[in-house]
């Protein structure tokens, strides 16, 4: 027992040794100091590393820093306002057209103005313009059989038909009827009766793979941009201020020949997102229309000018709910009786994307930009330290020179020499 107690008594003491010593030299580093030495070395290779990364770092300030990114300028995002004006007019006859899929062609034999196909006539920084349809014409609330292409609505008997119950994305409400529904072609099958504007819509575009509107690839929309850099007190608009209206009723935007004609035929953006107009117009799309402003204030403000740029902002591979659709009716009144024309229309809706920075020079940013260069060129340095110490053959000996270890000796042992008067 008396040894067991012995034993543990003598690593106990050892423990506390260890712990002590490392104490110790916790408390001896807290109070050490390091200093930069300054070591020259004559070696071609060593200087040469670093100056060479001394170049780079100063060619990254000036050439990209200040030059390219303009640190010497302080800048301004663009504030922006949008109006949009369209033009053009087609006649529609469909009348003898082949794959033709409704009975009644004559609410599409017909004169449509811009009062027509934009709709609404005014959206902020948008604009739809109609190009296929489907339209339901006199319509009244009555009841009538269900579309046969909506789920559920075909039925075998009244059983299937659960009255006062909507048919789940149907038209109207369930009578508990099963009637006949004629197809445009004459065709018959059966389906619910509802409740609903009567007759229902026949969800199939009138002709299979053209749009009714395909003349409006030559429709044209003029778009007025109004911005402004606040910061710098500047306004500009992208019509030219030394364009007239002479010109602005004659010219057409062309990427090659007229990039600042703000006049865009419909034909020239499906062409600039490298797309087929009617295959645009068909199902319908979302196009973006991207103007930027990048002006340099230190130059001439003739030269802050628009650049226009298009893109597809829809999935033009989508095969769950394709292009871009809505419905829209008409409502009058004939002899108390309450009736709508309704339309499902297809169209192309274009966002207009306004972007835009204004630079002009500013003493602040150049010495900040200046400032954290010279900041960087410690990068070089340090660089070479590593080179140095840890790349080159002669390392062990840089290493020798670079560190040196002073104990911390009394005053009066230190020789006459090394003592200050």
């Amino acid at each position: 027992m008396t040894e067991v107690i012995d034993i543990q008594h003598e690593s106990s003491s050892g423990t506390m040794s260890g712990v002590g010593t490392i104490i110790s030299s916790a408390v001896a580093s807290f109070f050490e100091y390091d200093t930069p030495k300054i070591v020259h070395i004559k070696s071609k290779k060593v200087g040469l590393i670093n100056r060479l990364l001394q170049l780079v770092i100063i060619g990254y300030i000036i050439g990209w820093v200040l030059v390219y990114k303009k640190g010497y300028q302080s800048t301004d995002e663009v504030m922006s306002a949008v109006t949009t004006k369209m033009k053009g007019v087609a006649y529609t006859n469909i009348t003898g057209e082949p794959n033709l899929n409704v009975k009644d062609t004559t609410p599409y034999n017909r004169i449509w103005d811009v009062s027509d196909y934009v709709i609404p006539p005014q959206q902020t920084n948008a604009f739809f313009v109609m190009t296929n349809m489907i339209i339901t014409p006199g319509q009244s609330k009555s009841e009538c059989p269900e579309d046969p292409k909506i789920p559920n609505a075909e039925c075998s008997g009244p059983e299937d038909c659960q009255a006062d119950m909507p048919i789940i994305n149907g038209n109207g409400i369930m009578t508990g009827r099963c009637v006949n529904y004629t197809y445009p072609d004459g065709n018959v099958t059966l389906t619910c009766e509802i409740r609903a504007w009567c007759p229902v819509e026949f969800d199939e575009i009138p002709v299979t793979n053209k749009s009714i509107l395909s003349d409006a690839a030559r429709f044209t929309v003029l778009i007025k941009n109004s911005i402004q850099f606040p910061k710098f007190n500047v306004s500009k608009r992208n019509i030219l201020e030394d364009s007239n209206s002479t010109y602005l009723k004659q010219c057409h935007y062309s990427s090659r020949t007229d990039q600042f004609c703000p006049v865009f035929p419909l034909d020239t953006i499906a062409k600039e997102i490298g797309e087929d107009f009617n295959s645009l117009a068909y199902l319908g799309a979302v196009v973006g229309i991207v103007i930027h402003w990048d002006c340099n204030l230190d130059k001439s403000l003739d030269n802050c000018r628009p650049s226009y740029t298009f893109r597809r902002l829809d999935n033009r591979n989508a095969l769950i709910a394709p292009g871009y659709n809505f419905r829209y009716s008409i409502n009058y009144k004939e002899n108390d009786t309450d009736y709508r024309t309704q339309t499902k229309a297809y169209g192309i809706l274009f966002q207009v994307i306004v972007s835009g920075e204004a630079g002009k020079f500013d003493v602040v940013p150049l010495i900040l930009n200046i400032a954290s260069g010279l900041a960087l060129l410690s990068l070089a340095s340090i660089m070479a330290d590593i080179c140095v110490l840890y790349l080159l053959k002669k390392r062990f000996l840089y290493r020798q020179k670079k560190f040196q270890l002073v104990d911390d000796i009394p005053y009066e042992d230190a020789d006459d020499g090394d003592r200050s008067e």
